[in-house]
């Protein structure tokens, strides 16, 4: 009997994932199996590949032949000939964490005057302003003027 090792295809129609099975090779690709060896799921990031190294040196060892792909993810898990070379993803902090965090920096920021956008802007203006006020001053002087005008020629117009 010839007994190879095989991915059996599982999951929906676009998220395919695959158990690692010793099966004989006359059967149908998810058909039946002698022994489940491991998962591989191909559509998380990066890639997830679970495999009993044992369980697989053990049927390598008594001549169950990998198919390509098995092959290939046993090389990446190292259990043929080579190193170890999986990628594993980074831990994801848990919620709890994030908020402390924030909380942190929340209170942690240096505290200053409460001034808005509004109260900043006012300040600013007047020393824009302060030309603007000698302006209005010299339209008094005018004013001035102009009042002086009027009672001159009214005292002209009394006399």
């Amino acid at each position: 009997m010839a007994v190879k090792i095989r991915l059996k295809r599982m999951g929906k129609i676009r998220t395919p994932f695959y158990r690692i099975v010793v099966a004989d090779s006359r059967t149908k690709r998810d058909g039946r199996v002698i022994e489940e060896i491991g998962t591989y799921n191909p559509k998380a990031e990066p890639s997830i590949i679970n495999v009993d190294g044992e369980r697989a040196q053990y049927w390598l060892g008594v001549g169950a032949q990998p198919t390509e792909a098995v092959a290939a993810l046993l090389k990446i898990t190292g259990d043929i000939g080579g190193q170890n070379t999986m990628k594993f993803a980074e831990e994801k902090r848990s919620k709890e964490d994030i908020f402390q965090d924030a909380l942190k920096e929340l209170h942690s920021e240096p505290k200053s005057d409460a001034v808005t956008k509004k109260a900043a802007a006012k300040k600013a203006e007047p020393k824009a302003e302060e030309p603007k006020a000698e302006e209005p001053a010299a339209d008094e002087a005018k004013a001035d003027d102009a009042k002086a005008d009027d009672a001159a020629s009214s005292d002209e117009a009394k006399a």
